[in-house]
């Protein structure tokens, strides 16, 4: 129960700590000063919006997001939400690939060798299907969030940081709920997948706590940490690296590979609920590396764009759907009891 339980912490900590949330602009963007307590709240309501999704697609046995996304969102509105949540995994998986190949810069391999790489271990990973996905966060989660929280807690240690100063001032609180939203529309693809293979909900209570427990702490953290360098973080496009500018060049270059590993593990979670919701369109059920390498070719042209406009119209959007889906779990006892 416990490593199974740990496994789906490890499946949903991957698809929430992305590039965004590690180099720390993500943190900025919705938090910043007077925000400890919207942490905490973001950390309570992340964990039972997985709760409910988690209990949903368990008591369905769902193989991919659509039953879940039935329940939640409602039958009328399924037909859209499915067209936009497969949307949204085709587009930021693109961008994640895209990204990779500028990581790959910083170790000054060409654009296209990076996406390459990163197209390539994708279809690697899926060979064994779901398994092989789970495998490999079993193994990176760990590394990825323990080198973040090392950098994190050596940075506070060195500048003697006061973690728990200005409690008394806690007017951003409010932020808890986009940010929360933010993380939404892709849980409910990838916990919808995982339905049928989830054994109980003594490992769904394990994994809920244990993922709003790991978020809610290292937010904190790196949250606090940014508060410390302010007026810096607008010199950087990575405020990670104004953390990191008197750490030596390899723990500079370790966290690079981290931003690297947080991309990857995004775009695996959104590979996985592409394959899982292609296969329920399928007739014959195809190997879910084969779905993934199709997907791959289709976004590799695409990866050349500048996806500037998609992302300023799509975003907005996406964000009203997550704050719609968002209020039904969060009165998901109350709509339950009615139906």
């Amino acid at each position: 129960m416990w490593r199974r339980g740990l496994q789906w912490t490890a499946l949903i900590l991957g698809a929430t700590i992305g590039a965004g949330y590690v180099s720390g602009r993500e943190l900025w963007q919705f938090f910043g000063h007077e925000s400890g307590l919207a942490i905490v709240i973001f950390s309570f309501l992340f964990s039972f919006s997985c709760y409910v999704i988690m209990v949903i697609s368990y008591q369905l046995k769902s193989a991919n997001y659509l039953p879940v996304l039935e329940i939640i969102a409602g039958t009328k509105l399924t037909k859209a939400f499915d067209g936009f949540i497969l949307l949204y995994l085709f587009t930021t998986t693109m961008i994640m690939i895209a990204g990779s190949g500028a990581t790959g810069q910083v170790f000054h391999l060409p654009y296209s060798m990076g996406i390459g790489i990163t197209g390539i271990v994708l279809v690697l990973l899926f060979i064994k299907g779901i398994k092989g996905l789970l495998t490999f966060n079993e193994l990176i989660l760990p590394i990825l969030i323990g080198g973040l929280l090392y950098v994190l807690v050596v940075y506070v240690s060195k500048e003697n940081l006061q973690l728990f100063a200005y409690w008394h001032e806690q007017r951003n609180w409010f932020a808890s709920l986009p940010f929360t939203a933010l993380n939404i529309l892709p849980l409910i693809a990838i916990l919808g997948a995982i339905g049928n293979k989830v054994k109980g909900r003594g490992e769904i209570i394990i994994c809920c706590i244990g993922t709003g427990l790991c978020l809610g702490v290292v937010s904190y953290i790196y949250n606090s940490s940014l508060i410390q360098i302010a007026d810096e973080i607008i010199l950087y496009e990575i405020p990670l690296f104004a953390i990191l500018k008197e750490f030596p060049l390899g723990m500079i270059l370790f966290m690079s590979i981290l931003l690297w590993l947080a991309i990857f593990t995004t775009a695996a979670a959104g590979m996985l609920g592409i394959a899982t919701r292609v296969q329920s369109f399928l007739k014959e059920e195809k190997p879910m590396y084969l779905i993934v390498l199709i997907s791959v070719l289709l976004m590799l042209p695409l990866t050349g764009f500048g996806f500037a406009n998609l992302v300023s119209f799509l975003y907005p959007l996406y964000g009203i759907l997550n704050l719609y889906i968002l209020a039904r779990l969060l009165t998901y006892p109350f709509w339950k009891k009615t139906k």
